[in-house]
């Protein structure tokens, strides 16, 4: 297993607001594997909660050597799987892959889907809580699509908020998506959270975000996942500003 990132771009100043690390499978025999033909077995197996774990650790070393070189590292984020965060003790397994990395956990973010989180809201509240007291950013992943409430939204102990790609797909020629995407920014700017538009393709989407005064944007149209190796070398070369 391995971890790439995936850039996430600040829409006003144009250099690196953080990176996203995701889980790639190199297999021997036939390279990279797609993330859904593996994951899905991961989490059948219960082998997801170890490969979480792992994940955690990986994100915060890469960073830690990124930043040992002088290069001024963003924060990195990991997804959390449904099967992680229903664990009783998933709190303690966060503190305890952490401190096996040896490393505090400032500069480390929690991914966790909209619909994921309002399934058991008020457990979660709890451990999404504990997880900010030790330093740790929560980010809410693929929001418009979880139906939350919005009376748990001001409740719940996050970060920044990420906007579902299929809003942003479609952005630029759908007058739905224009007043959704400008009402989550909104929405999220009252509540002080951040925003993030993920799946960002065109020069168009990206000038009409920056129009919706969307904080940072993830996608395509500014780089793929990257091994750690290469977000290193941008970071030196300087075409990365962080």
């Amino acid at each position: 297993l391995l971890l790439h990132y995936q850039p996430k771009v600040d829409l006003a100043k144009g250099h690196i607001s953080g990176l996203e690390g995701l889980i790639r499978w190199n297999d021997p025999e036939t390279g990279l594997v797609p993330p859904g033909k593996f994951i899905p077995l991961l989490e059948e197996t219960g082998m997801i909660l170890d490969v979480g774990v792992w994940a955690i650790r990986k994100a915060i070393l890469d960073r830690r050597e990124w930043n040992a070189k002088g290069l001024h590292a963003p924060r990195v984020a990991v997804n959390v799987s449904a099967i992680q965060l229903r664990q009783k003790g998933f709190v303690a397994i966060v503190k305890r892959a952490i401190e096996d990395s040896g490393q505090e956990p400032g500069g480390l973010d929690l991914e966790i889907t909209e619909s994921l989180i309002m399934e058991n809201i008020e457990d979660n509240i709890i451990k999404l809580s504990a997880i900010r007291e030790m330093g740790i950013g929560v980010v809410i992943d693929d929001f418009g699509t979880g139906y939350s409430s919005l009376s748990y939204i001001a409740k719940l102990p996050i970060n920044a908020l990420k906007i579902d790609r299929a809003f942003v797909m479609n952005v630029a020629n759908s007058s739905d998506s224009m007043a959704i995407v400008s009402t989550i920014i909104s929405l999220a700017h009252s509540l002080n959270l951040e925003v993030v538009a993920e799946g960002v393709e065109t020069e168009e989407q990206r000038n009409l975000l920056r129009l919706l005064k969307c904080d940072s944007m993830q996608g395509y149209l500014f780089s793929k996942s990257l091994p750690a190796a290469e977000i290193a070398a941008k970071l030196k070369s300087g075409e990365w500003k962080t």
